[in-house]
């Protein structure tokens, strides 16, 4: 059996309403394995984004304890965690500097969880690297290098921040509705994408999405959220068997 590459026990996570405290996750109590790539569902409120912000430690814990690769970082700050925790949002502006070049980005995100110096970048011993690893992604992004990163159209954005994430192998990639934003032609291809470096680089990925479609077809494993709890955790046996049908369920 794989090793459990993180490890969620006993979560709880709440929010002050006025002088009431409502409960955002509740007794959340998940393994994931190495190379679980994971689908999660939910409707909107269902606890997603908020779990996330519980393992990158974008928001505080109420109770219960975060294990990311056999360490404990419930304590650790959001900046310490980032150096483990790689993350991709909906919108394609976050995750790359958008006045940087594209080779600029990557040469950024090459050196992720290293200590930073004021040697210099040597760009130019790096292009030929950069254009073949733009190159996978299929939209013309090695023909962009040079180019401000906030001249690029969304799906190039989203298809380098991807990059960026997963370049630098991290312990945990979390990929946040990273197609929501997307024409369908453009997120079919980012998930294309996503599925192939998942797989080469034997990733261990949880990815939120609201599309039934990529919710069963990509990914080993599946989970349904609703109000703060976990209601659903399918095997890959078991995933294999659902239909759309048996996921509507869930959202009424």
């Amino acid at each position: 059996m794989a090793e459990t590459q993180l490890a969620l026990k006993d979560i709880q996570v709440n929010v002050a309403v006025g002088e009431e405290v409502k409960a955002l996750l509740t007794d959340i109590n998940l393994a994931v394995h190495a190379g679980d790539f994971i689908t999660l569902l939910g409707n909107n409120g269902a606890g997603k984004s908020t779990l996330f912000n519980a393992v990158t430690g974008d928001i505080p814990l109420a109770g219960g304890s975060v294990t990311l690769a056999g360490t404990e970082i419930s304590r650790e700050s959001p900046e310490k965690r980032a150096r483990l925790i790689a993350r991709v949002f909906q919108d394609p502006k976050m995750g790359t500097a958008p006045r940087m070049t594209v080779a600029e980005n990557l040469a950024l995100a090459s050196r992720r969880g290293a200590r930073l110096t004021l040697a210099s970048r040597k760009l130019n011993r790096q292009l030929a690297e950069f254009k073949q690893l733009a190159a996978q992604t299929g939209n013309g992004l090695e023909l962009a290098l040079n180019k401000p990163t906030e001249q690029l159209s969304g799906g190039q954005r989203q298809a380098l921040s991807l990059l960026m994430a997963t370049m630098r192998k991290p312990e945990l990639l979390l990929l946040d509705e990273h197609t929501a934003a997307l024409d369908p032609h453009t997120s079919a291809a980012i998930m294309h994408l996503t599925a192939e470096i998942v797989a080469r680089e034997q990733l261990t990925c949880l990815m939120i999405t609201h599309q039934m479609e990529d919710a069963l077809n990509y990914g080993n494993r599946l989970i349904v959220l609703d109000a703060g709890r976990i209601v659903a955790d399918y095997d890959a046996a078991a995933k294999a068997k659902l239909t759309r049908a048996d996921l509507l369920q869930y959202f009424g």
